[in-house]
């Protein structure tokens, strides 16, 4: 590992859907990454934050079974290969799955938790609130839930946090609560000794476009805590950090991907 932190991002999981799906009000279809950050800690080993699509989806009728039927096509999922998938894209960066040791969690919707069954000894890092509406879900919002993305982990290392966290206790990596899109969101700040501070806001909004204009997605959790949580990123930009979110291209983009790294 290398002095404090370096980070590169994958996509472990693109959708092709309406982008009214990921913004009110929007039309025509748009392709979208899940964001995964790989970042090595100088001293807490590698930490993920996000684990992407299940590999299962990738085989149309291993995801009926995974996902439920219908969910693949609705989700505009077809395009996600077995390559994609979380432990496929650490094994061609050169990592073994057991060099794990952190899992943070923006969230558990299935796009963001899809991996985690690959890393049993991992510390796995979500809010309390997260993890009871993923394993007990309300009716209106189980679907974006895949149960057996995480019906296995109920015996994995959860410290189950309530607000923010300095994780570390070295402000290398600091936890944001970032509710609306789920009940239990949250982000991470990173701080580069070469590339400034940088936030990863995974659902945190959806597009830029929803941040700027303030327009949440039709299936948040909460609509005034979502626009309260567009603040926040709002006010992280004007403190100088670069804020990045899970699904827009463009933000994709411009991280460093593919063993590309930021320090």
């Amino acid at each position: 590992m290398v002095a404090g932190l370096r980070v590169t991002t994958v996509d472990a999981g693109p959708f092709t859907m309406p982008k009214s799906g990921l913004q009110y009000g929007a039309s025509g279809t748009i392709t979208v990454p899940s964001t995964v950050a790989v970042i090595e800690h100088a001293t807490h080993g590698l930490v993920l934050f996000d684990t992407g699509i299940n590999h299962r989806v990738a085989d149309p009728e291993a995801a009926e079974a995974h996902w439920g039927p219908g969910r693949r096509t609705a989700y505009g999922a077809e395009g996600f290969t077995r390559a994609h998938a979380v432990d496929a894209q650490l094994e061609r960066l050169g990592y073994r799955l057991e060099d794990v040791r952190y899992v943070v969690y923006s969230h558990l919707h299935l796009d963001h938790a899809g991996g985690m069954t690959h890393f049993p000894h991992a510390v796995h890092v979500a809010q309390h609130e997260e993890l009871r509406h993923a394993w007990w879900p309300d009716r209106w919002t189980a679907r974006g839930y895949a149960f057996h993305d995480h019906a296995a982990g109920r015996d994995y290392d959860f410290p189950e946090l309530r607000g923010d966290s300095d994780l570390f206790e070295d402000g290398t990596l600091t936890i944001v609560r970032t509710a609306g899109h789920t009940p239990g969101h949250q982000s991470i700040v990173l701080d580069l000794d070469h590339h400034g501070r940088i936030a990863l806001m995974g659902d945190a909004a959806h597009l830029q476009k929803s941040l700027e204009q303030d327009l949440p997605m039709p299936s948040d959790w909460n609509v005034q805590e979502k626009l309260l949580t567009h603040g926040r990123l709002r006010a992280l930009s004007r403190a100088g950090i670069r804020v990045f979110l899970s699904h827009d291209p463009d933000h994709f983009a411009a991280l460093p991907h593919d063993g590309d790294f930021w320090d």
